[in-house]
């Protein structure tokens, strides 16, 4: 149930605040007073998207803020749990609050812990059910249908299972077409994955190995230069008389002899004995190097040879041996897949024929439960159309299954379109064809609150639904609304008197002027001040005395 609303810098409104109660909320106003706005504002905050384009002028930034509170059920804690957020036991408090900035730095917050917009959607869905304006429109579509049937029959587990089922039995199949190309293209790919794989094999480059061949072809290309540095490193670090290790020795003796007269000298005899090691190690790692040296003609000409067609290799397969060895691998594994697709395409027919009857089997038993739900949502439907004075209707729910593979999908097998009759003795028309706006109006309500079911914990809202119906008809809408108003919280924005007076708190929303500036206001009224509210809707502009005792009298009736 939403307790509280806090919206602030949105288009028309400066800082608006509504407490909301229990059962039937309504908000009324003229046309264009902003009602709407306060609709797709709690839009919001079930992680609609929200345009930095709806901060009011002349503002920097804008916030959105909802206090829900409704019991901690099992997905919801687990959801809580997932995105590290507490959620307390029993009737849990959930606070909402989106932030939007003309820079679009927009952020949603969830009990003051940032979360995604992704995250709010899916805990939005379990907090409100808005059903905006229009929305009759889309009883049309025949898509819709089928989602409130399985809605109504709580087939969500189930069309999961169908939906893996067949994006499995997919997976099979479209690697089987794959398979099955055109011979000739499969022979032409053959000659040129086979061609690939004896280049590369024939050059048999080893990671790493351009690098190596560089590093060598420097050393050749500076024989001379590396002879000469060796030579006089060698004799620096240990040849001449006074190289560095004959010093270095002469240097211990001193340290040695100093250290028997003054004790700080002695931690150094070993430091020193190190450096010496260190300096023979190195001269005769120099002078086995510069032994090694050798230039020969032919081993440069090998290396150049190598390089070069190494260059090739990265020129037609990758700018790297890594690369060049990953297209020998995926070549080798494209061709092995080819040469032995006669025996894969046997093995993925088996297999596609069995995940099909596993999706037929699962599929089966959707329809089973499209089928025996259906006959209890048309009755379901046809008692609460009287409800809105529609006793004389008919309502159908139509289910025509295919065996065609081409027809199946993530839906089962099934075709569902629900068919309709308003008046007593004509046949069930598709209901895109015979509906008229009011008539859609009020189906839509009792579809959408049928296949959702009684008790719900969320706040269902409803914007301006009753548009194109009026007197008795919108006193039945109203009814309806009442009952549902009894086991969940509704919210509802209309224009019809007869559905106000049925109001448990009725708000206002009025646009004023201030300042040269337009605002917009909502407050909740008095039984007095609800009186003048459904007079005027009665009535109009010029209120009369005549109006007002109507008003009473609806009041009345309705408690």
């Amino acid at each position: 149930m939403l307790s509280f609303l806090k919206i602030k810098n949105i288009a028309l409104i400066d800082d608006l605040t509504i407490e909301f109660g229990d059962g039937l909320n309504l908000l009324t106003g003229e046309t264009g007073s902003g009602k709407s706005i306060i609709v797709d504002s709690l839009g919001a905050l079930t992680g609609e998207r929200v345009s930095s384009d709806l901060i009011k002028d002349g503002r920097e930034s804008a916030v959105i803020e909802g206090v829900f509170s409704m019991p901690a059920n099992k997905l919801m804690r687990a959801m809580f749990e997932e995105s590290g957020l507490d959620v307390e036991d029993g009737d849990a408090e959930i606070i909402v609050r989106r932030e939007l900035s003309v820079a679009g730095k927009n952020r949603v917050f969830i009990n003051d812990r940032n979360v995604t917009r992704a995250l709010l959607r899916r805990i939005g869905e379990h907090l409100v059910d808005i059903h905006g304006q229009g929305e009759q429109t889309s009883l049309y579509d025949i898509n819709t249908h089928i989602d409130m049937l399985d809605e109504f029959a709580a087939n969500g587990t189930l069309k999961n299972k169908v939906a893996q089922a067949f994006n499995r039995w997919s997976d099979v199949r479209a690697e089987l077409a794959s398979l099955e190309k055109d011979e000739a293209e499969k022979l032409q790919l053959l000659d040129i994955l086979r061609f690939q794989i004896a280049e590369i094999r024939l050059v048999n480059p080893r990671v790493d190995e351009d690098a190596e061949l560089e590093e060598e072809k420097r050393r050749l290309n500076n024989i001379e230069k590396l002879t000469a540095l060796s030579g006089e490193a060698y004799d620096l670090l240990y040849e001449n008389a006074d190289s560095t290790a004959a010093t270095l020795e002469k240097a211990q003796r001193r340290i040695v002899e100093l250290g028997e007269f003054e004790s700080q000298f002695r931690e150094y005899d070993e430091s020193v004995a190190s450096a010496r090691a260190v300096v023979e190690d190195l001269a005769i790692a120099v002078r086995d190097f510069r032994t090694r040296l050798e230039f020969s003609p032919e081993r440069l000409d090998e290396i150049e040879s190598r390089l070069a067609e190494m260059s090739r290799l990265k020129r037609k397969y990758g700018d790297s041996i890594d690369a060049i060895l990953e297209h020998l691998r995926i070549s080798e594994r494209r061709l092995e897949n080819i040469e032995t697709a006669e025996f894969r395409e046997e093995e993925l027919k088996t297999k596609a024929t069995r995940l099909r009857l596993v999706y037929v089997e699962i599929a089966g038993q959707l329809h089973e439960n499209r089928t025996s739900s259906a006959r209890k949502f048309e009755k379901q439907i046809i008692q609460n159309l009287t409800a809105v004075a529609l006793d004389k209707a008919r309502f159908e729910v139509r289910i025509d299954t295919s065996g065609d593979d081409d027809a199946f999908s993530e839906n089962g097998f099934d075709r569902v379109e629900f068919y309709f009759s308003a008046n007593p003795g004509e046949t069930p028309k598709p209901l895109a064809k015979v509906a008229s706006g009011g008539e859609a109006s009020r189906l839509m309500l009792i579809l959408k609150t049928t296949a959702k079911g009684a008790g719900q914990k969320k706040t269902a809202v409803f914007d301006e639904i009753d548009i194109g119906i009026g007197g008795r008809v919108a006193e039945s809408v109203g009814r309806k609304l009442k009952d549902l108003a009894a086991t969940q919280q509704v919210l509802c924005v209309t224009h019809q008197p007869q559905i106000a007076s049925l109001a448990d708190r009725h708000f206002i929303v009025e646009k004023n002027m201030s300042g040269g500036r337009t605002f917009i206001n909502a407050r909740e009224l008095s039984q007095l001040e609800q009186i003048e509210e459904i007079a005027r809707m009665l009535a109009g502009e010029q209120i009369t005395e005549a109006a007002r005792e109507n008003a009473r009298t609806m009041l009345a009736a309705a408690r």
